[in-house]
């Protein structure tokens, strides 16, 4: 990966993350000049009022967005560069030859953002890798796209940082857009409606506001969890999920937790999110992990032996943002030392950039809930109701959740083939069970002891 590309990965999550107009103003004709010390990046600006807005205004986020494709980045300096002032005409002294020559460095920073819905055109369904970490999150949001409003309405998708669900909603407006172009389609975070709320309450603009959100089919709103305790942004969404719901329009939200406990969230928009389809995306599996390594390295132009695949897969395994951004880093080294890394070399710069944590294996986890009841592991997987099995099955299923992020489908796999809902069910019934009961809460700290020792 040359500097050209990590800065148009770059530029792609910044574009999304402000608008048209001051990405067009700030950022299109900037570059990475270089890398100092593999840690410190230099950034060309064409001016210097440009220099100073960006280390003003912008960067943080700069320095934020850089880090999810570079870990190892720590500094961003600003720089005017002569170049860049001839190719964007900033100076009167152009000779025609020197802008033929930098004009090609400066392709593809347009990044085909459908501007009108803000949406990326490389998060498609096609490129997301399905697994039972995310089976029923990628089924629903594949149906809502065969029944715009008439299916799952609101969708709402949740899970932890980096597992896919910007993808998934992006996905769902893609291939509205490809099937449906005459349909109207809207991506943004929450964040961005409450900042729009707030500019046009000082315009007086609300009217404006009002109909730019509710004149389109496919409303899709991430990150839906920053709303909470913005009292205005929480009764102008209400009113906008009314008004496009009664229309018949399609909403689709994500979040990093189910409505119920997402906290200083209005009643009434808890009661709305909770009115349509709810599922989740989980942390993925080992399998997972490799799969998409692979995929994400082919369509990067990446190649490695699968023994380093396969370590990054056994070393990550808090989400697919992380094992994108290793791939990232191990690319952009090998870009700059100009050789293939080995393994012992990729443990030690995954070291030095990942936060470490214990490897619990879910076999772990049903180990030590049939020793703390004296019960053969054999039993938890039988169709029994015994009830001596029946309280260590759906205590194993709970920590499969809570603590290894199992995905319902994956957990009712691994109970003998178990329907999902047989799960669901097991969850809740041992979580409300804790909020009273306080020996079921002792049995579950000693348990969770026991697999910390273990791992």
């Amino acid at each position: 990966m040359n500097y050209q590309e990590l800065w148009q990965r770059v530029l792609t999550d910044i574009e999304l993350g402000t608008s048209r107009a001051n990405f067009i103003t700030w950022f299109q004709n900037t570059a990475i000049g270089d890398i100092k010390d593999q840690n410190s990046v230099i950034v060309y600006v064409p001016n210097a009022f440009t220099k100073e807005w960006l280390e003003h205004k912008y960067h943080k986020f700069i320095l934020k967005t850089l880090r999810n494709i570079l870990p190892e980045v720590k500094k961003v300096e600003y720089e005017i560069s002569a170049e860049l002032c001839r190719a964007t005409q900033l100076t009167k002294k152009i000779a025609q030859p020197e802008i033929a020559e930098i004009q090609p460095e400066m392709q593809g920073l347009n990044l085909n953002i459908d501007q009108e819905a803000n949406l990326n055109p490389r998060y498609t369904f096609e490129s997301f890798i399905i697994g039972s970490f995310n089976e029923l999150a990628h089924a629903a949001a594949l149906a809502v796209t065969k029944n715009i409003g008439a299916l799952y309405n609101p969708l709402f998708i949740y899970g932890g940082v980096g597992l896919g669900k910007t993808h998934l909603l992006q996905a769902v407006g893609n291939k509205m857009k490809s099937e449906n172009p005459k349909l109207k389609a809207q991506y943004l975070t929450s964040e961005k409606f409450a900042s729009e709320l707030v500019e046009a309450l000082q315009n007086q603009s609300m009217n404006k506001f009002k109909e730019k959100y509710r004149k389109h089919d496919l409303l899709i709103i991430d990150d839906i969890q920053f709303i909470a305790g913005k009292t205005k942004s929480q009764e102008e969404l209400f009113h906008t999920f009314n008004t496009l719901y009664e229309s018949n329009k399609q909403i689709v939200f994500s979040s990093d937790q189910p409505p119920k406990y997402i906290p200083n969230l209005e009643e009434r928009l808890r009661s709305r999110f909770e009115g349509g389809m709810i599922v989740d995306i989980s942390e993925p599996e080992y399998e997972a992990r490799v799969a998409i390594l692979k995929s994400k390295a082919a369509a990067k132009g990446i190649s490695l032996p699968p023994k380093i695949l396969e370590y990054i897969a056994s070393a990550i395994q808090n989400n697919i943002r992380e094992l994108e951004g290793a791939l990232n880093l191990i690319a952009a080294r090998t870009a700059i030392l100009k050789t293939n890394l080995e393994l012992t070399e990729i443990k030690d710069l995954l070291n030095k950039n990942i936060k470490p944590k214990k490897a619990i294996t879910a076999n772990q986890i049903i180990k030590t809930v049939s020793q703390f009841y004296d019960i053969q592991e054999k039993f938890l997987f039988e169709k029994t109701r015994r009830k001596e099995v029946v309280k260590p099955r759906q205590i194993a299923m709970y920590l499969l959740r809570q603590d290894f992020s199992g995905s319902y489908p994956y957990i009712g796999q691994k109970f003998g083939g178990r329907d999902h809902t047989t799960v669901i069910h097991a969850y809740e019934k041992i979580s409300n069970d804790l909020k009273n009961n306080e020996r079921l809460k002792e049995e579950i700290k000693n348990i969770r002891d026991l697999i910390n020792k273990s791992a």
